[in-house]
């Protein structure tokens, strides 16, 4: 069975940086895409922020182009994104999926992103 653990949300400043990482076990890591989501308060559905694919080519939503950085590491089952420069349009929960499927994928818990000042 495949778990998902996200880490490193919290308050930050705007034009701040934070770094999430998300901790996979369970399933074959090295072989699956990954990609991070987030869901602001009142918001209906999840938004896909940025994904990996397998072999590590990147994809990014335009709003975060530029100041987001999604990477992996498949000796450790990990993937990561750095957040830089941070607006509060950037605030909501953040979640690791495992898979790159918001229908096939596997979920984590979430990490609470808040840019306030």
């Amino acid at each position: 069975q495949v778990q998902v653990v996200e880490s490193g949300g919290g308050l930050v400043q705007p034009g701040g940086s934070l770094r999430l990482s998300c901790l996979t076990s369970g399933g074959d890591f090295a072989l699956n895409a990954m990609a991070w989501y987030r869901q602001a308060l009142g918001d209906q559905q999840r938004e896909l922020v940025a994904h990996i694919t397998m072999r590590g080519s990147t994809w990014y939503v335009d709003s975060v182009k530029g100041r987001f950085a999604i990477s992996r590491d498949n000796a450790k089952s990990t993937v990561s994104l750095q957040m830089n420069n941070l607006n509060p349009e950037d605030t909501a929960v953040y979640y690791c999926n495992f898979g790159g499927d918001s229908v096939a994928g596997h979920w984590g818990q979430g990490t609470q992103v808040t840019v306030s000042s």
